[in-house]
């Protein structure tokens, strides 16, 4: 086996449907609540940028991914928040023996409308993880079912370097 590089790229991706507008979930999104939007359905709280931020850390530092982890049969995580996740997926990271050097996270659907609360939601989702974390969206042009307002998707890029 190859020796494993001081530097490693991890992809991180979640989608989760939206719940029934009466269902009182939260939106959750970058750690952050989204007053006034109808949250997501799923086993935590479906914070889909948190999601993928764990999705691609994990996968940078040969982890496994956020089934492995974190998934239905793993009843401790039922009703998690991302923000959880993602602290333990820092742990977990760091405990393998990397430093985490930056995320990158990309929401993709038609809400919520994330422009105004960019810089908040970066320096929460930085916060978090221990070091910077840029955060952007996009929509389909109502294509697919991101483009229906039938759910929200997240992708992610993590960049870890080895240490020790």
């Amino acid at each position: 086996m190859t020796a494993l590089l001081p530097i490693r790229t991890g992809i991180g991706f979640d989608t989760h449907a939206f719940a029934p507008a009466d269902s009182g979930r939260k939106m959750m999104m970058a750690c952050l609540e989204w007053p006034g939007e109808v949250g997501l359905e799923g086993h935590s709280d479906a914070d889909v940028a948190a999601h993928a931020c764990c999705d691609a850390l994990l996968a940078a530092a040969s982890l496994g991914d956020l089934g492995t982890n974190f998934g239905t049969s793993r009843p401790e995580w039922s009703g998690a928040s991302g923000e959880a996740l993602l602290r333990e997926t820092v742990r977990l990271v760091e405990q393998a023996g990397y430093a985490i050097v930056n995320v990158s996270v990309q929401i993709i659907g038609e809400r919520p409308r994330i422009g105004e609360r960019r810089a908040e939601a970066e320096q929460r989702m930085s916060e978090v993880v221990g070091a910077p974390v840029s955060f952007a969206a996009s929509t389909t042009d109502k294509l697919g079912f991101a483009g229906r307002s039938e759910g929200v998707a997240g992708i992610a890029s993590a960049l870890v370097q080895r240490i020790g």
